[in-house]
């Protein structure tokens, strides 16, 4: 290892690479300093025991860049080689073996083989382990925004600034907005730059930086890496990335775009490149199955177990009908739609992946149920830490982004391991998951029953139960499966009829005994619901937050009511930025006329480029001619349609009293 030993001890918060080597960005106490260690990339090989090794080897044995090896897989031991070549070398290979040939850490990223290789990791401090509960980091933090929000903006129009206790602010055109960014970049110096919108501004800001022949401070290098916008399909939704420049030795996440930002902060960031060994201006960037996969990965390469490039186990050959038998994914009950006193919640903590390590579940596992599995030994650490970190968060306010990170790597995990181009998934090993979990939980309902508790619901991993034993049935869950539970008691909770009539499996609200409200599945916990819509139900629900009890709610309908009838009459006086609704898009073009088709018409008069699963914001000023207003230009709103939205976000509260006079009456 070159240039390594002194850093051993230090903050490193960046790593990139290049054809030469590998970079390590290294915060110490007199500044930031770059190592650069030279690094010959390689993959391993192996060929079927028929194949004629000379036809495939000899050459690159001749030129030195091939030897003899033995290596681990999560299936056991190989005989092949390890190349000392890219990924050129290893399709060459591939189309001369007829595709017969196991090529194994072509695609795992140059930077996890480095870090494994030298013992190193990122965004940790000295004498600290991996998954440990400090905090604390050496970066400094600058924070800009942007008036102008692109892409539906074509001009920046201001910018602030926030570095330690100093507020800056500059008005102008682009190309002095710009100036002014990349001169304070020099001034302060940050490691981390927060940056609203950074992913839609950075193009234009390195164009113009470019063209003023300016060097650009917001990479330390003056080099940027284009990540190319996506579209991407996940859990049942369209999804889309749009396109970043990620910087060199200066951590840049825009907190307008980034989910991992959002929901773990720094903290949780942090803790994503440390556990990956990729750098956080990726992680930032990176859905949270991205993040757990890369997870897996690393931990393969510390254990010394080769990574397949081209997955041949995504799944066996089976029957039809076992396939039917063996899939039937996670068991719903479905409630009756009323309103219930004295209900208990319990949910088990982490479910599918403590399923994982508890039946020792994993690819090689599934014929062989005595090796002990590879994702029990990756993911057991994880639900450690997370069990530490949920207990100490509300002492430590700062470990919410921790625990945050951790509860959505252990949510993705389990949907990996079905994913057929997941490193270590397995159709079979998901559908085994979704068995034993869904026995669990009829057991469960069994366990309920025999202790005189009514199961009301049950969705995946959690049921509602009406009874006064729920310590009891916490106690016999737990000390049977050994998987931790949590309990939330309601005073009462109503469970939402759908549209046929049946029970929601979403849909409910109650109050808490600990005096709050709890809301899923409705209007205002939707993302599309206006801000108008919105307010109105939170201040219904607010008002019925008040009772302890079937009887008094039933006394609170009028002022409800009242409430309801006000938001009616001041529709149309309320601002109009209070009516926009915010959707993804699901396609790019409709042969149809309808919202959506005049969303994306609208979005491409203003030279938006449209993609699948963008964010798109708008207010319908006519919703019978489809006509729309960008959330940057309403000029009206379609007053009928909008209180229609009204009633049915008020029907939503309305049914707790319609169903308790129901029954009076029954």
């Amino acid at each position: 290892m070159t240039g390594c030993g002194n850093i051993q001890n230090r903050w490193i918060y960046d790593i990139t690479h290049d054809f030469s080597g590998v970079n390590l960005w290294v915060k110490e106490e007199r500044g930031v300093k770059k190592n650069h260690n030279p690094y010959k990339n390689s993959f391993f090989l192996s060929l079927p025991e028929d194949f004629q090794e000379s036809d495939v080897i000899k050459n690159l044995e001749d030129a030195r860049i091939a030897e003899k090896k033995t290596f681990n897989t999560i299936y056991g031991q190989k005989d092949g080689w390890k190349i000392y070549a890219g990924r050129e070398s290893a399709e060459d290979i591939e189309r001369r073996t007829r595709y017969r040939a196991e090529i194994y850490n072509l695609d795992v990223r140059v930077e996890q083989k480095y870090l494994t290789e030298n013992n190193l990791t990122l965004c940790l401090n000295a004498g600290d382990e991996v998954f440990n509960a400090n905090s604390e980091n050496p970066l400094s933090v600058m924070k800009v925004s942007a008036a102008g929000k692109s892409p539906t903006e074509s001009c920046m129009k201001s910018l602030i600034l926030e570095y330690c206790d100093e507020r800056q602010k500059a008005n102008g055109d682009d190309t002095h907005l710009t100036e002014f960014l990349i001169s304070a970049v020099l001034r302060y110096d940050p490691e981390v730059i927060l940056f609203e919108n950074a992913d839609g501004w950075m193009h234009k800001i390195c164009s113009i930086a470019n063209e003023r022949q300016i060097f650009n401070s917001l990479s330390r290098t003056g080099n940027f890496r284009p990540l190319k916008s996506r579209s991407y399909f996940s859990y049942g939704r369209m999804e889309y990335k749009p396109p970043a420049m990620i910087p060199e030795g200066r951590i840049i996440i825009d907190p307008a775009q980034s989910f991992m930002y959002h929901e773990g902060n720094l903290g949780g960031i942090f803790l994503a490149s440390r556990l990956t060994g990729i750098s956080p201006n990726l992680t930032s960037r990176f859905t949270p199955g991205t993040v757990v996969s890369n997870y897996e990965v690393l931990e393969a390469l510390k254990r010394n177990i080769c990574v397949p490039f081209r997955k041949s186990d995504a799944e066996m050959l089976r029957m039809s009908d076992e396939v039917r038998i063996d899939y039937r994914g996670g068991l719903i009950l479905q409630p009756k739609p009323d309103v219930y006193e004295k209900v208990n919640q319990l949910d088990f903590t982490s479910f599918y992946p403590s399923i994982i390590v508890k039946y020792n579940l994993s690819p090689e596992t599934m014929q062989n149920p005595s090796l002990k599995g590879f994702l029990p030994s990756v993911i057991g650490p994880l639900l450690d830490f997370r069990v530490k970190t949920k207990a100490i968060k509300k002492e430590n306010p700062e470990l919410c982004g921790m625990d945050a990170m951790l509860k959505w790597m252990l949510v993705t995990c389990f949907g990996y391991t079905g994913y057929k181009n997941a490193k270590f998934g397995r159709i079979e090993l998901h559908e085994m998951i979704t068995t034993i979990a869904t026995e669990i939980l009829k057991d469960v309902c069994k366990i309920s029953e025999s202790l005189n508790l009514k199961v009301l619901h049950g969705i995946v991993d959690c049921v509602w139960v009406q009874g006064d034993d729920i310590k009891a049935l916490k106690a016999a869950v737990e000390e049977k499966y050994g998987i931790p539970t949590e309990i939330e008691c309601y005073e009462w909770i109503c469970f939402l009829p759908q549209k046929d009539g049946l029970g929601s499996y979403t849909g409910y609200y109650g109050r808490l005994c600990s005096g709050s409200m709890k809301m899923r599945g409705i209007a205002a916990r939707r993302k599309d619901t206006p801000g108008f819509i919105r307010r109105m139900q939170e201040e219904m629900t607010g008002v019925l937050c008040s009772a302890k009890t079937r009887e008094e709610l039933i006394f609170l309908e009028d002022e409800v009511r009242e409430i309801y009838n006000r938001y009616y009459e001041s529709l149309p006086d309320a601002p109009l930025s209070e009516f926009v609704i915010r959707k993804k898009i699901g396609l790019e073009s409709y042969n149809q006329r309808c919202i959506s088709a005049a969303v994306i018409s609208l979005y491409r008069s203003y030279d938006v480029k449209i993609s699948a699963g963008m964010d798109a914001k708008y207010v319908i000023r006519d919703a019978v001619r489809h006509i729309v207003d960008p959330e940057w230009n309403i000029k009206g709103v379609d007053v009928v349609y909008y209180r229609k939205l009204l009633e049915k976000a008020a029907e939503e509260v309305f049914f707790v009293f319609s169903s308790i006079k129901k029954e009076r009456k029954s």
